[in-house]
This record gives C-alpha cells, structure tokens and sequence, in this order.
C-alpha cells in the first residue's frame, strides 16, 4: 500500500472503457498535486459480461490498495456509434458500482471540462493532455493516454474541491497556458 503523507486527500481518477479502463491516483497536500500511481485495466477480447466483472475486480483492488478518499470518473459522452456508447455506458456502470461498494461517493466530469482543467483548452487533443498532466505533476514521462486520462479527472476533481474551476465559487486564478492553478 503507498503511504499518504499527513493531511494529504488522495483522489482515485476513472477514465472508464469496454477494453481499456484507465486509473489514475493522486494525492492533494497543502493544495498541491501529488502523483501516486496510474495505469491501465485491459480486459481482453472476452464476452462483455467478463471484461466488466475485470473492471469491477481490478478497481475494487485498486481502491483497496490505495484507499482513496474521493474517486472521479469522466461523465459518458454521446458516441457516433450506439453500440460503443452502449458498451461504454456499461463499463462505467461496472466502474461505479465497483467504486460505489468501496464507500467512495464519486464525482462525474465531461471530457471537455477535464481537457479545459488540465490545459486550459476544452477541445484540447490526447497528446496535450498527456504532455500537462505529466507537467503538472512533475512527471518524468508521459503517461499512457488512458493513464492521462485518468490522471487528468483526478486533477479536475482537486481543482473542484479547492473551489478553482468555474462554477464551483472559488478563486480562479490563471497563469501560463491558462491552466486552473490549486
């Protein structure tokens, strides 16, 4: 298990998808972002119903490890294919449901609003969401792009709960590129 430092929330990201769910870890001290751990849940080439009990499996144990005190998953979105946006709705209902039986109360993000958070852009590419959030937590690579993903909901839910993304009351100071500062 990674130890927290004192007086550290540590926030569990969700970047849910039928063949590659995408985790996240961080932990906010002091109003800073700290990275944790991230990767990624493959399920396979299995029947749906298989690569939804992994992602529920594999999310439970990820929270089990980490013991997060808040979690966030990226809102579903409307796709150009029904099927997929079918498939995605299902594993982000494994996602949650998983992320529900841990006693996480879990916040929903739009994709836009994830990608105007972390580069101050909200039609913003992958490449460019890779590239901040390893800036904005000082990271000695890039993420794989479901990892930034991830990452990138876990900081939109910090900026959110430190009041710094529009809509939420607080502050919102701006610098650089026109990132949300903590």
């Amino acid at each position: 298990m990674s130890q927290r430092p004192p007086a550290a929330t540590r926030i569990l990201g969700v970047d849910p998808g039928s063949r590659i769910t995408g985790y996240g870890v961080i932990d906010v001290v002091s109003g800073k972002p700290r990275y944790v751990a991230s990767g990624c849940i493959r399920t396979g080439d299995g029947e749906l119903e298989q690569r939804l009990a992994r992602i529920y499996a594999c999310l439970a144990d990820i929270a089990g490890e980490y013991r997060p005190d808040r979690a966030a998953i990226e809102r579903v979105f409307l796709a150009k294919n029904p099927d997929s946006a079918l498939k995605l709705g299902q594993a982000r209902g494994a996602a949650l449901v998983s992320l529900a039986n841990q006693g996480l109360n879990v916040a929903e993000y739009a994709a836009r609003q994830v990608k105007q958070a972390v580069t101050g852009q909200g039609s913003a590419d992958k490449a460019r969401i890779q590239q901040m959030v390893a800036v904005l937590l000082h990271l000695s690579a890039t993420p794989q792009e479901d990892a930034a993903d991830a990452l990138g909901i876990a900081l939109t839910h910090a900026y959110a709960q430190s009041g710094l993304l529009p809509g939420t009351g607080g502050r919102r100071g701006r610098r650089g590129g026109g990132r949300w500062r903590l």
